[in-house]
């Protein structure tokens, strides 16, 4: 398990395929809230790959976020996630993503490291 307040952070642009108006959750041409949300679990998945062992994986199981400003195609947006709680295997993240202006979005995310070829197997078992 990674430590308390380890930090991660990823960037990205903003652009025609990333927009609301592209992903359908709205229709105007700005940074889309679902764009986001995977920023945030990239940064915090890749944050956590580093405390984890053999066979292991993590699955985002919470997002508690607020999208507090729009960002046009053109634009640099950054992600900064913050291990702020470990329960067992749940690990919660503190997130702050920001455009060149400042803050477009923060709250928690919560992750859970999970072994992959049992998770796997419960998964598949649906199809049964």
């Amino acid at each position: 398990m990674i430590p308390l307040g380890t930090v991660n952070e990823k960037t990205s642009e903003v652009t025609e395929e990333n927009t609301a108006k592209t992903w359908g959750s709205g229709t105007l041409p700005v940074y889309a809230t679902p764009a986001m949300v995977l920023l945030i679990e990239e940064t915090a998945a890749e944050s956590a790959e580093a405390g984890l062992q053999e066979g292991e994986t993590t699955v985002g199981t919470l997002l508690d976020i607020k999208h507090t400003s729009a960002s046009p195609v053109g634009m640099g947006v950054r992600c900064r996630t913050e291990l702020v709680e470990v329960d067992r295997a749940r690990m919660r993240f503190k997130v702050e993503v920001f455009d060149s202006k400042g803050e477009i979005g923060t709250g928690f995310h919560e992750r859970f490291v999970v072994r992959s070829e049992k998770f796997m197997a419960r998964a598949q078992s649906k199809l049964e």
